[in-house]
């Protein structure tokens, strides 16, 4: 049979193919093996072991340590306002004025009416003694005597009587100047001058607040919850910081003051209440901030980077890397954190050099090049002082 050309040149050119490979792959086992695997760069720490403070993050609402609504305490017409909203104030310092001469005019007739009484009774009291001289001479009848003394009684009550509408007019008319009852920031002003005010204005005139010191109030998962309160019933000095928006945002630290005595059905928790001495002003009334407090202490506790920890198919572990330079997986029982280190309950001791960068290229047994990682500075607890509202020393609670 007839064999094509060009069907056998290929056939030859495919064997002369596969010739020159296996020649190379002789050539190259003779040359020493393939080369050996490269190791795998990581970054590694030490589990380190010591105190660690569980912390409790919630959302809370700063609350004034005293907030007044200043209202008139007569009706009356407001003819001046004093103050500019956001004005500094102290105890007694003069906010508004209402129209006086209605007050005044009161103050005038019972004054009056008083100097009548006390006119009647000084005649009726001279009377009474000229009437006992003359009993004593057996010159009037008993009965006249009695009758005038009875007389001196009633002028008597009349100016105990004069003498309270007297002070009832003139405490009226002291409240026609509107006073601040306590010291702090008044707000802004919600009535203008020419119109009726009184002690039924819902509105009232203007709020005066006191934010120095102020309160946050929050609240708290009742399994967290009967942590605290078990330390705060034992007398704990237990430290609460506030917190703003931003991870830096750090605004004031106080302590926990008060506790609700029942759990709000509605949402399984119970009501907190820090305070804080505001000396920087930044907690405003009503401002949304996060309280956050240590519910629990941890002694001798073994510490990794939460980066350390894996999550596999049989659950969390950790990358160890050994003496020889391979790493080895080991099962932990991860415990609680604080955002950048872990408790570790059970798997890792002290001292053990963990991954925590490249852990998505290992395997059991995978060889590693590691770079110690760069020291991290540990979080300050603040102390707190139970003669202070907001403690400005820093260390453990």
């Amino acid at each position: 049979m007839r064999r094509h050309p060009a069907r056998s040149a290929v056939v030859a050119a495919l064997l002369l193919i596969v010739v020159a490979l296996i020649w190379w792959g002789g050539a190259g086992s003779k040359g020493g093996g393939a080369p050996a695997a490269q190791a795998v760069p990581v970054v590694v720490d030490t589990a380190r072991q010591g105190r660690f403070v569980v912390w409790q993050s919630q959302p809370g609402t700063v609350v004034p340590g005293n907030s007044v609504v200043v209202r008139s305490q007569v009706d009356g017409t407001l003819t001046r306002v004093a103050f500019q909203g956001g004005q500094a104030v102290k105890k007694g310092d003069l906010l508004a004025e209402v129209d006086p001469r209605p007050f005044q005019a009161q103050l005038q007739l019972a004054s009056g009416d008083l100097a009548r009484s006390q006119a009647q009774l000084a005649h009726a009291e001279e009377v009474l003694g000229h009437y006992r001289t003359l009993q004593e001479q057996d010159s009037i009848s008993r009965q006249r005597v009695e009758e005038q003394q009875s007389l001196v009684s009633q002028y008597a009550a009349e100016v105990k009587a004069g003498q309270g509408r007297v002070d009832s007019a003139r405490l009226q008319l002291s409240a026609t100047r509107i006073t601040s009852p306590i010291e702090g920031t008044v707000g802004l002003r919600r009535v203008d001058p020419g119109n009726l005010v009184g002690p039924a204005d819902v509105g009232g005139i203007t709020v005066v607040t006191q934010s120095q010191p102020s309160k946050v109030v929050f609240s708290m998962p009742v399994g967290v919850a009967a942590q605290v309160l078990k330390r705060l019933h034992e007398g704990a000095c237990i430290p609460v910081e506030a917190w703003g928006d931003g991870i830096a945002d750090r605004l004031d630290s106080g302590r926990l003051q008060a506790a609700n005595n029942q759990v709000d059905p509605d949402t399984g928790t119970v009501r907190f209440e820090a305070g804080f001495a505001n000396a920087g002003g930044g907690l405003l009334p009503n401002r949304f901030v996060t309280a956050r407090l240590p519910v629990q202490v941890l002694d001798n506790a073994v510490m990794v980077p939460v980066a350390a920890v894996q999550q596999g198919a049989d659950g969390p572990f950790v990358y160890v890397v050994k003496g020889d330079g391979k790493v080895a997986v080991a099962p932990v029982k991860p415990g609680p954190d604080d955002g950048t280190t872990r408790v570790i309950d059970e798997g890792v001791a002290a001292g053990a050099r963990v991954v925590i960068e490249g852990a998505d290229r290992l395997r059991a047994g995978t060889v590693v090049e590691a770079k110690a990682a760069v020291p991290v500075a540990t979080g300050e607890v603040p102390v707190c002082h139970p003669d202070e509202t907001s403690p400005s020393a820093t260390g453990h609670p």
